[in-house]
């Protein structure tokens, strides 16, 4: 492993680090850009040998960390309905064969 590699390494630890100290995994998508950019500011003078690449890279690292990967508690997403809610709509979705459907599901032998 190169000395850049594992500089490279060292600043992507500490980057994780300060997320997880800091709070930044539950605040606003716009609060954690604010707060990387500021980060990345920090990372910069304590990591020199590091270039603008770098920096970017370990951004982009620090954004999905601070992702999760299912967004729990959130609304405004695409959600099935219930039966229940179906019912009371008075949605009765039909089966695909049922609609007419004639395609051959994925994976099935032609």
């Amino acid at each position: 492993m190169t000395n850049k590699a594992k500089l490279k390494d060292r600043a992507r630890d500490e980057l994780f680090s300060h997320i997880n100290r800091c709070g930044v995994i539950g605040a606003a998508e716009d609060d954690q850009r604010h707060w990387m950019e500021e980060t990345m500011e920090y990372l910069a003078e304590r990591y020199p040998d590091l270039n603008d690449a770098d920096l970017q890279e370990l951004f982009q690292l620090g954004m999905r960390f601070c992702a999760p990967a299912i967004q729990h508690g959130r609304t405004g997403g695409a959600t099935q309905p219930t039966e229940e809610a179906a019912e009371a709509t008075g949605s009765d979705d039909e089966a695909p064969e049922a609609a007419g459907n004639d395609r051959e599901p994925v994976g099935a032998a032609s």
